[in-house]
């Protein structure tokens, strides 16, 4: 949704009474000063979720709100992993350890909670939905107080709208700030595609950035080489390939989950190839207790296409109502759980698993998209 400006005379982070015109979510955060919130990171969080999750941290702090960035998955691209270790980003991994019940509420930061497996845990736990700031699809799954979803190029931009409207003052000379604005910046960089895919908003973002971020540390944070493993990846979804009418499609078979961020970045490399307008990449991902999730990349340079559509329509809604599947301007994704499915020690039963559900996702996609074997290349 658009953001608009409350009425002067608010309340400032510092509690005391200023005119200057603060963005809605001010009053939000006015109202749970002094509480403790989770804001909440798809499983796998990009770029884009851990910059502007750490924005909401440090803007939340100015009402004497103490926050945990909580992801439930792996940070596995080198890129991520890189920018919260150069970056010093506090992150948590959710396990069965953290007292979701410590919380007095949740925000969900880059997702609507159908990419984290923690929205149930909130719920048993009674932790209510506060916010949602997101740049994707309306998915209609959880109802906060408050929502911020607009069409954007990240949600980096967003969170650099709520500084630049005095949320939170920027200083050159804090090392904390600049971290933060190279933080920013970087997810605006890899959301937009290098503002390939930016709208006037990034632009003004990434412009007012520039007179905090540190370049040289953004260029160490985005230089980061590939690993072997992802390398593997690549490679498997190249030989596994199949071209139907400009559609790439690959199924890739287990791996790892702390390989999981891999798929996109095969998903991005298939689109590369002549001819090709749509790639997408799906695997099955194994998880240190043994549960398995289908889980797939799409990206496309066609303008035609809404992957959030697409995947949406293709995948469904599960038992409680939420998508498989979803996504935004030239990129979408879907998991899939696998559920008692999941493990086995059986070489012959994981093959024969694999076949079934590779057939049965390409099946899906290729009766959504309209193809058939005559298309094949």
């Amino acid at each position: 949704m658009a953001e608009t400006k409350v009425s002067p005379g608010q309340t400032s982070p510092n509690g005391q009474s200023t005119p200057i015109e603060l963005p809605p979510i001010a009053q939000v955060l006015e109202r749970h000063r002094g509480e403790r919130h989770a804001v909440i990171l798809q499983d796998y969080p990009d770029p884009d979720a851990i910059a502007s999750g750490w924005a909401h941290r440090l803007i939340a702090q100015r009402y004497d709100i103490e926050c945990a960035i909580l992801y439930s998955g792996r940070i596995s691209h080198q890129e991520n992993l890189a920018l919260v270790r150069l970056l010093e980003i506090q992150l948590q991994r959710y396990n069965d350890e953290v007292e979701l019940d410590q919380f007095d509420g949740a925000v969900f930061v880059d997702n609507q909670g159908t990419t984290t497996l923690l929205l149930e845990p909130l719920r048993a736990a009674g932790v209510p939905p506060l916010i949602i700031v997101d740049h994707h699809e309306s998915q209609d799954v959880i109802e906060p107080e408050f929502a911020d979803i607009r069409r954007i190029g990240a949600t980096a931009t967003i969170y650099v709208g709520y500084v630049r409207d005095g949320m939170l003052q920027l200083s050159p000379e804090r090392r904390e700030h600049v971290r933060l604005a190279t933080a920013l910046m970087h997810g605006i960089l890899t959301e937009t595609g290098g503002f390939v895919r930016a709208h006037p908003e990034d632009f003004q973002a990434a412009a007012y950035l520039s007179r905090f971020h540190d370049p040289a540390l953004l260029e160490k944070v985005m230089s980061q080489a590939r690993s072997h493993a992802v390398m593997e990846v690549i490679q498997r979804a190249l030989q596994d390939r199949e071209i139907r009418r400009n559609f790439s499609i690959s199924g890739i078979g287990y791996l790892r989950a702390e390989d999981r961020d891999a798929i996109p970045q095969a998903a991005d490399f298939l689109l590369t190839e002549e001819n090709v307008h749509t790639a997408i990449v799906y695997g099955l991902v194994v998880g240190d207790d043994g549960e398995e999730t289908i889980a797939g990349s799409l990206r496309t340079v066609k303008v035609t296409i809404d992957p959030d559509e697409l995947l949406k329509s293709t995948f469904g809604r599960g038992s409680r109502g939420q998508y498989f599947g979803g996504g935004k301007r030239e990129a979408g994704g879907f998991e899939i759980p696998v559920g008692f499915l999941s493990g086995s020690r059986n070489d012959d039963y994981r093959r024969l698993k694999w076949q079934v559900f590779n057939e049965q996702i390409k099946q899906r996609l290729y009766d959504r998209l309209g193809l058939t074997e005559e298309d094949e290349e």
